[in-house]
């Protein structure tokens, strides 16, 4: 579909929870090739093969000179921006930096970084919060206040009465005074097209919320969330995908709180029923004609903080146990077989080193476990320790017995990973 070299994906921030789903939304895919930037040491050193650090942060002045040059530097064909105040500053500069933006216009992100500006623009075209002004006198609270620019749930509160909401406007005067909406909270994810047609969207439960980010959400179809998108869609200019948020009001209409031209990170759950927004968006920029093809059965995705592991452990053999390793409680240990793959695919020598009671190539063929995965296969007796079976120092050993990784690891020094481990061998770069 694309001709000649994959197309090159600048991610920044990489390592925000948008960047990560990003990550995991492209890494599969042979078009695109992923370059990952931020500006502190973060989590995308971890996930991104190609990984830029110290890039300096949005509001600097040389911020958009340094984008320029990495995109120059390694032929970046698109910048995918993983924050809202980053939305905004690239699409603001988006000619000049030679490298395709993966947003909407410039005046749709221009009014979305700001709620004022946001409820003044479409507030006769949907239902938006009622607001004050800190001098009203007749403010029925309780009020909620949020940053006029802000994102998450960053200094916005539930305020109850005038002490409280002169506390919060002496410490930011650009605060938004809204409305309190008490019912459920809602997230709409959609996607336009480049001919401007809405081509998706769908709500999905913000079921609990951490540090502003939704970490667990059903989705919900209600056809007047497709209302909602329609109208704002016919009112802003969007292209490719973007969101927007509604809660309940007392009378459980559905009122708008801000919308993003952006990818969100828990896009992921329409990702699992097969909508990849930000591919989408990518063939969308390529003017390729793109179309949604959504499974029809009930997902729930819920996160949490995920572990990578950094070693510098130095390796060419892997010797690793079967009984209870490869093969546990009945069933083939698919985490076991992930790393033995990724060894393979690293070209690690792979040594089966077993006290297996049976014929033990009868029993990895009883399993589909292909024999030639192993470089040797190495049959024990009872009694024989492993330790006297290792012949190569720039080893690793696996098994799930303690006492056999206790001789192993006093008799020849190499590192030795029971299966509470393994997950540190894993590489998640792409």
């Amino acid at each position: 579909m694309i001709k000649n070299r994959k197309k090159r994906i600048l991610v920044f921030p990489c390592g925000s929870e948008i960047g990560l789903e990003v990550n995991r939304a492209l890494s599969s895919d042979i078009h695109f090739e992923m370059y990952g930037a931020s500006s502190l040491p973060d989590h995308g050193k971890f996930v991104f093969k190609n990984y830029i650090e110290g890039v300096p942060f949005v509001d600097e002045e040389n911020f958009i000179d340094e984008i320029e040059s990495i995109c120059k530097k390694y032929n970046i064909d698109f910048i995918v921006p993983a924050h809202d105040s980053v939305v905004l500053k690239l699409a603001q500069n988006a000619e000049k930096l030679g490298a395709k933006i993966i947003t909407s216009p410039v005046e749709t992100c221009e009014i979305a970084r700001s709620k004022k500006k946001t409820y003044e623009r479409l507030k006769n075209i949907v239902k938006c919060p009622r607001t004050y002004d800190i001098s009203d006198k007749n403010i029925d609270y309780p009020v909620f206040v949020k940053p006029d620019v802000g994102q998450g749930s960053k200094g916005a509160q539930k305020v109850n009465n005038d002490s409280e909401l002169f506390y919060n406007y002496l410490k930011n005067k650009d605060i938004v005074i809204c409305e309190y909406l008490p019912g459920e909270e809602y997230t709409v994810d959609c996607f336009t097209n480049r001919k401007g047609e809405l081509l998706f969207a769908q709500g999905r439960k913000r079921g609990r919320i951490n540090n502003g980010i939704s970490v667990n959400s059903t989705p919900v179809n209600n056809e007047k969330f497709y209302q909602i998108a329609e109208k704002i869609n016919q009112n802003l200019k969007f292209r490719g995908m973007w969101f927007f948020q509604v809660k309940e009001n007392n009378n459980g209409e559905f009122v708008l709180m801000e919308f993003a031209p952006r990818i969100a990170g828990t896009m992921g759950m329409y990702r699992g029923l097969g909508i990849n927004f930000i591919q989408l968006a990518l063939y969308d920029a390529m003017n390729i004609d793109v179309e949604i093809v959504k499974n029809n059965f009930n997902i729930e995705i819920d996160r949490a903080l995920f572990a990578c592991f950094k070693t510098d452990i130095e390796y060419d053999y892997v010797y690793i146990d079967f009984d209870d390793t490869i093969f546990l409680e009945n069933i083939i240990n698919t985490d076991v077989m992930k790393f033995l793959y990724q060894a393979k695919n690293q070209n690690k020598k792979i040594i089966l080193i077993t006290k297996h009671t049976k014929n033990i190539s009868e029993t990895l063929k009883q399993y589909h476990i292909p024999e030639d995965l192993f470089e040797k296969i190495i049959h024990l007796k009872k009694d024989d320790e492993k330790s006297n079976y290792i012949e190569y120092k720039k080893s690793i050993f696996i098994d799930d017995s303690y006492s056999e990784r206790e001789n192993v690891s006093k008799k020849t020094g190499i590192p030795v990973f029971g299966l509470d481990a393994i997950e540190t061998l894993f590489e998640y770069k792409k």
